[in-house]
């Protein structure tokens, strides 16, 4: 199917790995410009020559760190060098298991920072672009964590409960110019972040990675019906189809991608 994206132009934040790597390549793909952005300029250099390498649209980089107003400006000016942004997604993110009572408030601060303030910052930078152009996308990455809070990271949970909220306001607030925002809830998705994240439970349990693999989301999330994590790719393709002209009647919504984990109609 063709998502007649060849003259977009998308920005994917926080997209040299994991989700946001798979939504900047299947982008591409279907011969839409894109922007990826790091931290780290090496990663950020050699993701986009991996994305170039593999043909569709042509793949730019932007090194910043997004946890500050400096950050996204810096991320907003490499944009504007490559043209006006149609396409946003607001994917990047920290999470970090830990006790509540151990969070301290530093932690709540740094993660609303980098996982909420960086979209608020982004769209309210280009949705008047995309609204004066009669046409845009923004897409929140959130969470199946922002309507199923995790005990073991409520401070993970409160940014992506926030996304939700922002997503359907900042949706009401664009009401019939053409730019459409949604949010996106993947579910526990094998990310390399994640794969981090299991060997140490496999190495404290005292198992093996790829056993760990297998026993986590019936474990840890067991009202999955898919029973596995996902792949990048599965939530890289509903988020495409999100972003293209193919969903023009879709604004103001949470679609999960999350396996069926949340027993309820969102």
């Amino acid at each position: 199917m063709d998502m007649q994206l060849s003259d977009k132009i998308a920005l994917v934040t926080g997209s040299t790995a994991g989700i946001g790597k798979a939504i900047a390549a299947a982008l591409a793909a279907e011969g839409a410009t894109v922007i990826i952005n790091g931290r780290n300029p090496e990663t950020v250099e050699a993701a986009a020559r991996e994305l170039s390498s593999l043909g569709g649209g042509a793949v730019h980089g932007v090194a910043c760190a997004l946890d500050s107003a400096e950050g996204v400006d810096a991320l907003l000016k490499g944009a504007e060098a490559v043209g006006p942004v149609d396409i946003l997604i607001n994917n990047v993110g920290i999470f970090e298991p830990k006790p509540f009572d151990e969070i301290p408030d530093a932690d709540w601060q740094r993660f609303f920072d980098v996982n909420v303030m960086s979209g608020v910052r982004c769209s309210r930078a280009l949705m008047g672009g995309m609204r004066d152009r009669g046409w845009g996308r923004i897409l929140f990455i959130s969470s199946e964590s922002g309507i199923n809070i995790p005990q073991e990271m409520v401070h993970y949970g409160m940014t992506k409960t926030a996304q939700l909220a922002i997503s359907r306001g900042l949706a009401k607030t664009l009401a019939g110019t053409g730019v459409t925002v949604n949010c996106l809830l993947p579910g526990p998705t094998w990310t390399e972040g994640v794969a981090t994240f299991v060997q140490r439970m496999a190495e404290q349990r005292g198992t093996t990675a790829e056993a760990m693999k297998a026993e986590f989301v019936p474990m840890v999330r067991p009202s999955s019906l898919i029973r596995r994590f996902a792949t990048p790719e599965e939530v890289a393709a509903h988020a495409v189809y999100l972003c293209s002209p193919l969903a023009s009647a879709t604004s103001g919504a949470a679609h999960r991608v999350e396996g069926g984990i949340v027993d309820v109609c969102f």
